[in-house]
């Protein structure tokens, strides 16, 4: 039987996975072409290291303004990003269980961009990522995201090879492509 915090169990992983890629990151690759569209690596880590202070200030009901980013210098993305993840997690315990759920709705969002990290810098990391983030992400993601709601932030899926890896499912669905 799985837990009703098991959601939330997975944030965690997807967490502490993109922290240790954000730590990764170094100057010479700031400028760096990513899959997200019209962002650089510099970008991407700004946004990507304020997404739990985001997530927790929407949890809280408070307006989100999603396009800001983290106020840190260079290299400071990690720390900014862990302070607010542990700030999140700490969030979430204190949530009812049938509330848990949602928490896919940000693994999704952190899956997402972990690949799109992974991508931009070329590592070979994906096969170390958590599948079970992405599974759960893509599931959260397939039953919240139409084609209707996909706004800017979301381009229409792309196609996957047959035996793709599960963030290169997640990465499809939400419409990004390997850089080449």
């Amino acid at each position: 039987m799985a837990s009703p915090n098991q959601p939330v169990v997975v944030l965690s992983r997807a967490l502490d996975q993109a922290g240790e890629l954000l730590a990764l990151i170094q100057h010479a690759e700031l400028g760096r072409p990513t899959p997200c569209e019209e962002w650089t690596v510099r970008e991407l880590a700004d946004h990507l290291s304020a997404a739990p202070e985001h997530f927790l200030q929407q949890m809280r009901g408070e307006e989100v303004d999603w396009s800001a980013r983290a106020d840190v210098v260079d290299g400071g993305w990690a720390t900014y990003f862990r302070t607010h993840a542990d700030d999140l997690l700490h969030h979430w315990y204190d949530e009812p269980a049938d509330q848990t759920a949602q928490a896919d709705g940000q693994s999704a969002e952190v899956g997402v961009h972990t690949w799109d990290v992974v991508q931009a810098l070329g590592l070979g990391l994906e096969q170390e990522c958590d599948d079970e983030v992405a599974e759960r992400g893509l599931a959260f993601m397939q039953q919240e995201l139409t084609s209707e709601n996909r706004g800017d932030a979301f381009v229409p899926a792309v196609e996957v090879p047959e035996g793709a890896g599960a963030y290169e499912r997640l990465a499809a669905f939400a419409g990004r492509t390997p850089l080449s």
